[in-house]
């Protein structure tokens, strides 16, 4: 892999960031709030107002007021909170790592537990093994993440008591403590990305495993467990890092419902209670903090590409 391609896709990021930032700030100023009143109330004088409007610079120009907000994002600066008065970049960044380490969780137990189903489908193509893991997919695929989270929470934590029902705590506080109430919200927020990742692990190795260069692998003697996992599966799961990258930007979206459910304080549910306030701040740096996750995200998805199969190039 060239250098003169990793600097095109990172300036490529760049260029995406800009965009979103152009979108977002502008989608933000039409929405029913008045930065003004968020911060003096409704009860101020029209002279107090008019001088907060002044000194924030609301008055001035949309461009200018997109150039002196863009600025600040530029040197890690997303203003302050109209609700809470506090600065937006450590509390977003704060609630970030609690989201990440929600994502980190889900991805991890996605990965383990849909590679083998999605291989033990496709070694045992049209059997039983292949029907139920079909069927629990399709399952999967089928029920959004508020269903879930309310079937876990009645039937786990209500009805069997075995988890609690919401709540979060550090790991570096208490770390058992504390996986036992993330317990749930990984499960519910890794379900249907486990489905798609399963399904297209079984359709892609079913595929691999019937072409020209299987059959003289095992012309050549090698054993059906060296074909499946040194030759098949490597490719198999090339077309499966693209899902896998996707399936982030839907986590990032299914987060937002997992975490206000389960009552836990991150980046999505920050989101969520901005939006119900009107804070414009916060859901700026919030959306432009879930854009830049996803584009590095599908940045480091092409790198594993290039690392899995040394046959691709990018130039």
């Amino acid at each position: 892999m060239s250098a003169s391609y990793i600097l095109k896709r990172i300036a490529l990021i760049f260029y995406t960031l800009f965009v979103v930032s152009i979108l977002v700030f502008g989608i933000t100023q039409i929405l029913p709030a008045d930065a003004a009143v968020m911060m003096l109330g409704e009860n101020a004088t029209q002279g107090a107002l008019a001088a907060l409007r002044d000194q924030m610079g609301l008055n001035d120009p949309i461009w200018l007021q997109y150039l002196h907000w863009a600025g600040g994002v530029v040197q890690g600066d997303f203003g302050t909170s109209l609700r809470t008065g506090q600065t937006v970049g450590p509390a977003l960044f704060s609630a970030l790592g609690t989201s990440l380490t929600l994502a980190v969780l889900a991805l991890a137990l996605m990965l383990i537990l849909a590679v083998p189903m999605g291989i033990l489908a496709a070694v045992r193509r049209g059997k039983l093994s292949d029907l139920v893991v079909g069927f629990l997919s399709y399952i999967g695929v089928s029920l959004p993440e508020f269903v879930t989270a309310t079937l876990a929470v009645v039937l786990v934590a209500d009805l069997w008591g075995l988890l609690p029902p919401a709540g979060y705590i550090p790991l570096s506080e208490d770390f058992w403590g504390g996986m036992q109430r993330l317990i749930l919200p990984v499960c519910v927020a890794s379900v249907m990305m486990i489905a798609h990742v399963s399904r297209m692990v079984r359709s892609e190795l079913v595929d691999v495993m019937h072409t020209d260069y299987i059959r003289a692998a095992r012309l050549k003697g090698l054993t059906r467990r060296r074909v499946l996992f040194r030759h098949g599966l490597r490719n198999a799961l090339l077309p499966t890092i693209t899902i896998v990258a996707l399936d982030v930007g839907y986590l990032l979206g299914g987060i937002i419902v997992v975490e206000e459910i389960f009552s836990i304080p991150g980046i999505g549910r920050s989101l969520m209670s901005a939006i119900q306030a009107r804070d414009l701040p916060v859901i700026q740096a919030g959306v432009m903090i879930m854009a830049a996750t996803y584009s590095i995200v599908n940045f480091a998805a092409d790198l594993m590409y290039a690392w899995l199969d040394k046959r691709i190039q990018y130039d």
